[in-house]
């Protein structure tokens, strides 16, 4: 019975052992998963931005365009990521997309133009460059796509003053390196 008695204790030590290998595999390819899945979120930001359509061009092209202020470390932007991605897709050949990043300050002169204060924050600009409507924070792609046809055919933009979920943004007052007051639009203070 001694012997017995130890086999169903070794068993049952094997069964504990094995169900706690099971239980961390699971955990492991959770994680992998969970990994694999920001990863892409993330490059797919990067790729966007890459693939982005250049301001000065988007706005001599003669195409109306969808202006996106973002940051690499905006979770709203990574979430929205792939939803834009497919957006350019739809619309490639018809609309201009633009990524500029909040964090370069080459784009104060535009984040002021904008009143960015809460990204991503899109600017939706007709065929001649002008701003007909904003859109801030997480936009469902309902919405987005209803705007970006109309934006497409020149029409009245359903969801003009759209806002979401926000990271908070605040733009520096002058780039990095400079003293000029960026609201003195380059004319001289006299004392």
């Amino acid at each position: 019975m001694a012997g017995e008695e130890q086999i169903n204790s070794q068993q049952n030590a094997t069964r504990v052992r094995n169900f706690l290998i099971a239980i961390v595999a699971i955990v492991l390819s959770v994680a992998l998963v969970l990994g694999l899945r920001t990863e892409t979120t993330s490059a797919t930001l990067t790729q966007l931005s890459e693939q982005s359509t250049p301001l000065d061009v988007a706005l001599t092209n003669g195409k109306p365009s969808l202006v996106e202020f973002y940051a690499n470390w905006c979770t709203v932007c990574q979430k929205m990521a792939p939803d834009i991605a497919a957006l350019k897709k739809e619309y490639a050949g018809k609309l201009n997309f633009v990524m500029l990043n909040v964090d370069n300050t080459k784009w104060l002169p535009e984040m002021l133009r904008y009143r960015v204060d809460g990204i991503p924050h899109f600017v939706f600009l007709n065929q001649n460059g002008e701003a007909v409507a904003q859109a801030i924070g997480d936009q469902p792609r309902t919405i987005m796509t209803d705007n970006l046809s109309a934006l497409a055919t020149n029409s009245p933009l359903p969801y003009a003053q759209a806002s979401g979920v926000v990271s908070k943004f605040s733009a520096p007052v002058a780039p990095a390196g400079s003293n000029e007051d960026p609201r003195s639009h380059g004319s001289q203070v006299v004392n």
